[in-house]
């Protein structure tokens, strides 16, 4: 299914509740990540394009179900723009605008592994289903 521009810049800004004009692109959130060499947008990136409008673009990344959302990012930020809370919206908003969830519990049988803490998989349930 792809994705309208049905969401603009103003309602993920709305959404996350975050001033991405305060970002001044020094990238110390996505230095910060650790995620960081799987997502093909990072966290200062979010901010930028937040701001230019191509919420299209972030939409379709894979960025979205690579971010941990550990806030490292948030923490990181000199001037407390919070980029995990953008990445949240973003993602939050594709959920909506497919009218479904990007993980169901009858998906996570095959997700289990003894190395992945319970916490974990609770937590991915939450991320992903709202």
């Amino acid at each position: 299914m792809s994705l309208t521009n049905k969401v603009t810049a103003e309602d993920i800004l709305r959404i996350s509740g975050v001033d991405a004009s305060r970002c001044m692109q020094c990238g110390k959130c996505s230095g910060a990540c650790p995620n960081y060499d799987e997502m093909d947008y990072h966290p200062h990136q979010f901010a930028a394009m937040v701001r230019k409008g191509k919420i299209t673009e972030l939409m379709e990344s894979k960025a979205l179900y690579q971010c941990l959302s550990c806030f490292a990012c948030s923490q990181r930020c000199p001037r407390g723009v919070e980029p995990a809370k953008l990445i949240e919206a973003v993602r939050l908003s594709v959920i909506r605008q497919k009218g479904k969830n990007y993980m169901t519990a009858d998906a996570l049988p095959e997700k289990l592994d003894e190395k992945i803490p319970q916490q974990a998989l609770v937590s991915a349930m939450r991320k992903y289903s709202k």
